[in-house]
């Protein structure tokens, strides 16, 4: 993503008119990217190698470039949604879009994005309740509720009481479950056909 990498970061730049980022000039951001994106090193058994291939995960120049490279991406596609009054979101490389026309029309809206770039395929899910992050919508006739939705590959880590962690760390643990339970959780009544 070395190169395409560097164009998006420059057109994503260009296209909000920056000329400096908290003083820093474009060209001086432009080249700490090719450093990053092209020196990118991590540890495994002991050893140290260099990543050849795709981009850092976790590294919040990563997050933001790939933001501004999905910015790019899903530009057609949310124009599409936008014109048919239609729902699109996305956080990171999870979108959720809303689709009254037929499935197969779909279908080929999907396969034309997925031509977009070798990189980014979309799959799509229909149905009454589907997962979307951390949240599962339920559709039953006409009334939305949304509850927690945990994947089934993720393993529920919670950090062992007997750990060295500070006390308040364990509370807030247990008050963060809760709260999240508790806000992500509600019905509403829906008309889809407005």
């Amino acid at each position: 993503m070395l190169k395409s990498g560097k164009s998006i970061l420059r057109e994503g730049l260009n296209v909000h008119s920056y000329t400096k980022v908290k003083g820093i000039p474009l060209e001086t951001i432009r080249l700490l990217a090719s450093i990053v994106l092209k020196e990118n090193v991590f540890v495994y058994g002991k050893k140290i190698y260099q990543q050849v291939l795709g981009d850092a995960m976790g590294s919040s120049f990563t997050l933001t470039l790939a933001n501004i490279f999905m910015w790019k991406w899903q530009k057609e596609l949310v124009r599409r949604q936008d014109m048919t009054g239609e729902y699109y979101g996305r956080y990171i490389d999870d979108g959720f879009m809303t689709w009254n026309k037929s499935e197969n029309k779909l279908k080929k809206i999907i396969e034309n994005a997925n031509t977009w770039h070798p990189n980014i395929k979309l799959e799509y899910k229909i149905g009454k309740s589907l997962p979307f992050l951390d949240i599962l919508l339920t559709n039953i006739n006409d009334t939305l509720s949304t509850s927690v939705y945990h994947k089934p590959a993720a393993e529920p880590y919670v950090v062992p009481f007997i750990s060295d962690h500070p006390r308040h760390v364990f509370e807030n643990i247990v008050q963060t479950s809760l709260r999240r339970a508790i806000k992500y959780s509600f019905t509403i009544l829906i008309d889809f056909f407005l």
